[in-house]
């Protein structure tokens, strides 16, 4: 490889790595700390109705709601009209009220048996309270609340019959860009867009509606093929074009933390948003929660978790700052080459890669630490945005919430102050005047980047860089130069 490709290398590294930043605070919104908790109003019991109830829905395929019932357990309350319209939804462990958070009246079903989809009217069973019957066509709907907060609905019928489901809401954007949209899961976790018109057929394991680190959907207990569909009426419906005599649906509202809904199960931890850096994302989630268990502060965890990650990987950093410390050791050799033949590219080509060779330095050994750090970079990121573990998380002092920026941009000075001192301690092959200019104020544009970005992901930058700089001068430091100076 040439030195102008040498260089050329270099520079696509480092601005491959700006891009990706630039990516995520372009197009990923920023995390702030979720709106006030509302209480919650639970509907009487069955039989009640009164004007409030008798909303006209913004559904066209959902009726005037004639009468409610109210299911009530230990944590779970849950209100839901006669057509099997839910319109209200209590869980302990959720803590912002539902209509608020995922809309008014949003979910409804319908029933085919041979004249299509209508809605069924169904009554309370005198004998039963957890039961209500169908005339129409002798449909029964079996009920059951569970103290994790989960709503089973059963329903059986005398006839086959298709079954459509329908969420209804409206858009709605917080101040941190966040939007309520519908999601769904298959093999991995699908958004949709309010409003918006899309269609398809997939396995579903479950379905609903995602805003404000609050999830309310119906689960199957095994994955469904669906048809699905999103229109401008703002409506997503799920329908299964072959019948059934039986249908289980189980509904949640439910806070998204992921421990929570991974003991529910049935995927239902999917919906928290790591995206591609999922694998990593988990463990770093996990990490932080082990340190937190025992020094119950999440700036403290991560920085723990900071030293845990350079441990791990400094066998391979090891070898980077060994050939940092070789390209140290013969930068004057180097620069005589270019001086001599300067004017010879392909002779200053052979002669520098022969200088490599013979010295052991790689002039790309630098990048091996970015390249180890970007995963891990990125996988912190989008713990602290899309965990609600760490919202209100607290540092100390000025830091009141590690997944907001740092009010007073400490942190993100402090860290291009310490990316800076890395900078000046790792040899530079670089001789262009322009690109060293350039790579110079590398670390003025990311903490540019960075200062409007969670203040966590500021302090896990800043005390990786002091550990690597750290890290790099042990090594430095034990090499004797005697044996590693290459004399032409």
């Amino acid at each position: 490889m040439g030195s102008t490709d040498q260089r050329n290398a270099i520079l696509a590294v480092v601005l491959s790595g700006m891009i990706l930043f630039g990516w995520q605070y372009l197009y990923q919104p920023q995390k702030a700390a979720p709106i006030e908790p509302v209480a919650t109003t639970v509907v009487a019991g069955p039989g009640t109705s009164s004007p409030t109830e008798m909303k006209e829905s913004t559904a066209p395929i959902e009726p005037v709601i004639a009468q409610t019932y109210a299911l009530d357990a230990e944590k779970t309350q849950v209100t839901f009209t006669n057509n099997l319209g839910i319109t209200a939804f209590h869980n302990d462990q959720a803590v912002f009220d539902f209509n608020e958070t995922i809309g008014e009246s949003p979910f409804s079903i319908l029933f085919d048996f041979g004249n299509g989809f209508k809605p069924l009217s169904f009554v309370a069973n005198a004998n039963n309270p957890s039961v209500f019957n169908s005339t129409e066509h002798n449909v029964t709907l079996n009920t059951k609340l569970d103290n994790e907060g989960t709503t089973h609905f059963n329903i059986t019928a005398e006839k086959p019959f298709k079954y459509k489901m329908s969420f209804q809401s409206t858009t709605k954007k917080l101040e941190n860009s966040q939007n309520r949209v519908f999601s769904y899961y298959s093999d991995t976790l699908k958004h949709l867009d309010i409003g918006s018109e899309e269609t398809g057929d997939t396995k579903v394991k479950w379905a609903g509606i995602d805003f404000n680190y609050h999830l309310f959907a119906v689960y199957f207990e095994n994955e469904v093929p669906l048809l699905f569909q999103t229109k401008t009426d703002n409506s997503f419906t799920l329908s299964d074009s072959k019948e059934v005599q039986s249908l289980d649906l189980n509904f949640v509202f439910v806070k998204k933390e992921y421990n929570f809904l991974t003991a529910l199960g049935h995927k239902l931890n999917g919906a928290v948003d790591f995206g591609i850096w999922g694998f990593f994302a988990i463990w770093i989630l996990k990490g932080l929660q082990f340190f937190h268990e025992y020094f119950p502060n999440y700036g403290i965890s991560i920085i723990l978790l900071t030293f845990a990650i350079r441990l791990l990987t400094f066998p391979l950093q090891y070898k980077s700052f060994v050939s940092m410390k070789k390209l140290q050791l013969i930068q004057p050799e180097l620069t005589k080459i270019r001086e001599k033949f300067k004017d010879e590219p392909m002779k200053l080509q052979k002669e520098s890669m022969a200088l490599f060779k013979k010295s052991g330095a790689n002039p790309l050994g630098g990048c091996l630490p970015l390249v180890l750090q970007m995963p891990v970079f990125f996988a912190f990121y989008k713990v602290l945005y899309a965990a609600v573990e760490l919202v209100d998380a607290p540092f100390y002092g000025w830091i009141h919430d590690l997944s907001n920026k740092d009010p007073f941009y400490v942190l993100p000075v402090l860290m291009t102050g310490a990316m800076f001192l890395q900078q000046k301690l790792t040899p530079n092959t670089v001789t262009d005047p322009v690109q060293r200019k350039m790579m110079m104020f590398m670390p003025l544009v990311f903490g540019f980047i960075m200062k409007d970005l969670p203040s966590g992901l500021s302090l896990y930058i800043f005390v990786s860089t002091l550990m690597g700089i750290a890290q790099q001068l042990l090594v430095f430091r034990s090499m004797n130069a005697k044996t590693t100076a290459v004399v032409a």
